[in-house]
């Protein structure tokens, strides 16, 4: 069982995290939610909870509570830039299908 974060997307984190001025991290879960029925929540953590999961890549701790982490097992997150937008991927074996936004998705 596995999370990753590729050397962009940890720089980003990185760069983030000192802009904000604390954080342990990432806390990467799956909701119910968007047109594909499931989606991506993604937020920076300043603690571990009991229950959570850490996965240490490229120097960021990224967190993920057990149910989740059902969902996102192999998932490599990175940071993409194309054109004008960039934002985290969500690179996902587990995702059979996915919305056209990309936000959403479904197993």
């Amino acid at each position: 069982m596995a999370i990753t974060v590729t050397e962009r997307a940890a720089r980003h984190v990185h760069k983030s995290l000192g802009k904000r001025g604390h954080g342990l991290g990432l806390r990467l879960a799956v909701k119910t939610s968007g047109c594909s029925g499931l989606a991506y929540a993604l937020e920076f953590v300043d603690a571990q909870l009991p229950e959570d999961m850490c996965f240490e890549s490229n120097g960021v701790c990224v967190l993920v509570d057990p149910k989740s982490l059902a969902y996102l097992d192999g998932t490599e997150l990175d940071f993409v830039r194309e054109g004008l937008n960039e934002g985290f991927r969500f690179n996902n074996p587990n995702a059979k299908a996915s919305c056209g936004c990309g936000e959403s998705f479904a197993v």
